[in-house]
């Protein structure tokens, strides 16, 4: 009742595009460190961290704009539960890939 949903064609969909190419990039590190590329994994870490930068921020902006709150119910309650934990578990991963560097 009264809570509008956010669209999931336009910044949801911009952050799901965001958050498969880091894990082609770190995919991509990962197979340079293994062959002994040394400045292909720190290439492929490196824009894995700026996409997971972008992601993080992208994140704040889509809370931001939305329209209801924690308090509104199951449907924000379970927004924010799953995108907020989702939104931790990158940043965690963002500092481990930071400290590999």
């Amino acid at each position: 009742m009264g809570i509008e949903s956010i669209n999931a064609f336009e910044l949801p969909l911009l952050n799901t595009i965001i958050l498969l190419s880091s894990g082609i990039t770190v995919t991509y590190a990962h197979h340079s460190l293994i062959q002994g590329n040394r400045s292909g994994a720190l290439y492929g870490l490196v824009f894995t961290g700026i996409l997971a930068i972008i992601f993080t921020a992208f994140q704040v902006i889509e809370y931001s704009v939305s329209s209801f709150t924690l308090s509104d119910g199951t449907f924000g309650s379970c927004f924010y539960f799953g995108t907020g934990f989702h939104g931790l578990h990158v940043i965690i991963g963002t500092a481990f890939l930071a400290v590999g560097l």
